[in-house]
C-alpha cells in the first residue's frame, strides 16, 4: 500500500516506457550474443575433441577385413583392355551347289563328323533332269559333227574329181594344139585353127587353177567349221562335267574331320544355288577375334603381344590382322594364340584381352587391388606390426595383376590393397587379429 501511495505522490516521466523498452532490447541482444558465443565455443570444443579422438584414439580394423600383398622385385607389363571371342581357326561353310530343296538332315549341330560323312540330303530331281538334257544335247552335237565331216569330205571329193577331169581335158587340149601346129606345117591347117586350140587350152588351164583355189578354200572352210563345232561340243562337255560335279557335291559330304557347328534344318524349304547349308569347324585349333575402343587405336599395331585371361589361366598371343574400318567407335582385329590347342578353349567363348604396350624388368611391384585408383600418386596403408601407417607412393606401369611402385615402398613390405578410402584422414590404423 505504501508503494502505491508513493507512486501517486511522485508520478513517472512520460518517456519512461520507451527507455524501458530500449533497456530490455539491449539485455535481449546481449543474451543472444552470449548464446551464440556459447554455441560456437561448443562447436569448436567438439571439433577439437573429435580431432583429438581421431588423432590419439586410432580406429581399428580386423585383419580378416583387409587384403594385403607383399612388395617384391619382378617384371611388369603395362596393358590396355579389349574384349575377345574364341573362334575355330578353320571353319568351312558348305553351300548348296544347286537350286534344290532339303530332303533330310543327318547330322545335328555339335555332332562330331568324319571326312566323307553326309550331313544332309537334297532333292536333286530338277538338277538331274537338266543334266540328262545336256547329255542328250551333247550326243546330238556329236552326230552333227560327224555329219558335217561327211558332207565336207564329199564336197572335197567332188572338187578333186572335177580337178582330175580338168587335168585330162587340158592334156587333150595340149595334144590338139600340137596336132594343129603339125597340120599347119604340113599345109593342111590354118593359123586360126592353131590360135583356137591354144585359146581353148588357156581357158582350160585357168579353169583348173580356179578349181585348185576353190579346193584350198574348201579345205580351210572345212577345218574352220569342224573346229567351231568341236569347240561348241567341248563347251557343252565342260558344262556337263560341271553339272555332274554339282550333282556329286549335292550329297553335302564333310571334306575333313571336325564338328558340325551349324546346319540348316528347314526340311522341305527351297534352297538357291550358293546358299549356306552347314558349317564344319576343326576344334583342334582356335583363333581370337577382338574388339576395342577406337580411342586406343593409336596404340594398336601388328605383332603386338597380348594376354588372354581364360578362367584362372593366362594365354599369350599376338595381333595378326587389324581391320582398316571403324564401326560405331569400335575397331576390330584378329589375334593368334601361342597355345591355340588349349583344352579350355571353346567356340564363341568370350574372354578378356589385355594388349601389352610396355614391359619393364626388375622393378618393385605389388598385386593390384582396389587401393590403387589409377593416378601416379597414391595414398596406401603399409603394415608395421599391429598397425597400418598411411604412406604416399608413386606408381608406374600397371596391369590386371600388378602395379609398379616407383617410390615409397621397398621390397618385402606388406601393403593393404583393399579400399580404405573411408580412413583417408587417419594416419594410422590399429590392426586387430
Amino acid at each position: 500500500m505504501f508503494a502505491f501511495g508513493i507512486r501517486l505522490a511522485y508520478p513517472l516521466p512520460k518517456n519512461f516506457t520507451s527507455m524501458d523498452k530500449l533497456i530490455a532490447e539491449e539485455i535481449t541482444v546481449k543474451k543472444k550474443r552470449k548464446t551464440y558465443i556459447g554455441i560456437l565455443i561448443g562447436i569448436l570444443v567438439a571439433g577439437v575433441c573429435f580431432w583429438a579422438f581421431r588423432y590419439f584414439f586410432k580406429p581399428s580394423l580386423h585383419r580378416a577385413e583387409i587384403n594385403t600383398a607383399v612388395a617384391e622385385k619382378g617384371n611388369i607389363e603395362n596393358t590396355i583392355n579389349a574384349t575377345g571371342e574364341i573362334l575355330p581357326e578353320f571353319e568351312e561353310v558348305l553351300s548348296s551347289p544347286i537350286s534344290a530343296s532339303i530332303r533330310s538332315v543327318l547330322m545335328e549341330a555339335g555332332h562330331p563328323i568324319q571326312k566323307g560323312q553326309s550331313i544332309l540330303t537334297l532333292d536333286k530331281s530338277i538338277a538331274q533332269t537338266d543334266y540328262d538334257k545336256l547329255r542328250f544335247q551333247i550326243e546330238s552335237k556329236e552326230n552333227e559333227i560327224r555329219k558335217l565331216k561327211l558332207d565336207l569330205e564329199k564336197s572335197f571329193y567332188d572338187i578333186k574329181s572335177n580337178n582330175s577331169i580338168k587335168q585330162l581335158k587340158i592334156s587333150n587340149l595340149r595334144d590338139a594344139v600340137s596336132s594343129a601346129k603339125r597340120l599347119f606345117k604340113a599345109g593342111g591347117g590354118t593359123r586360126e585353127g592353131i590360135e583356137q586350140a591354144e585359146l581353148n587350152l588357156k581357158v582350160a588351164e585357168l579353169e583348173k587353177q580356179q578349181l585348185e583355189n576353190e579346193i584350198k578354200s574348201k579345205q580351210q572352210t572345212m577345218k574352220i567349221e569342224i573346229k567351231e563345232a568341236e569347240i561348241a561340243l567341248s563347251i557343252q562337255k565342260n558344262d556337263l562335267a560341271a553339272s555332274r560335279r554339282k550333282l556329286d557335291l549335292a550329297n553335302i559330304l564333310a571334306t575333313r574331320d571336325g564338328v558340325v557347328t551349324w546346319v540348316n534344318k528347314n526340311i522341305g524349304s527351297a534352297i538357291k544355288e550358293g546358299e549356306p547349308l552347314a558349317r564344319i569347324a576343326d576344334l583342334a585349333a582356335f583363333k581370337l577375334s577382338c574388339t576395342m575402343s577406337d580411342n586406343l587405336l593409336s596404340q594398336l599395331h601388328m605383332n603386338m603381344p597380348l594376354i588372354v585371361r581364360l578362367n584362372d589361366s593366362l594365354l599369350r598371343g599376338k595381333v595378326v590382322n587389324i581391320s582398316p574400318s571403324v564401326n560405331n567407335g569400335i575397331v576390330s582385329f584378329e589375334a593368334q594364340l601361342e597355345d591355340k590347342s588349349n583344352k579350355q578353349l571353346r567356340p564363341n567363348m568370350k574372354v578378356d584381352v589385355f594388349l601389352v604396350t610396355a614391359t619393364r624388368n626388375g622393378v618393385v611391384r605389388i598385386s593390384n587391388g582396389p587401393a590403387f585408383k589409377g593416378s601416379n600418386l597414391q595414398e596406401v596403408f603399409v603394415l608395421n606390426g599391429n598397425k597400418a601407417e598411411r604412406r604416399t607412393v608413386t606408381t608406374g606401369l600397371a596391369n590386371f595383376d600388378y602395379v609398379e611402385i616407383l617410390k615409397g615402398i621397398k621390397p618385402g613390405e606388406v601393403v593393404v590393397i583393399s579400399d580404405l578410402s573411408n580412413y583417408k584422414n587417419s594416419k594410422e590404423l590399429s590392426i586387430v587379429n
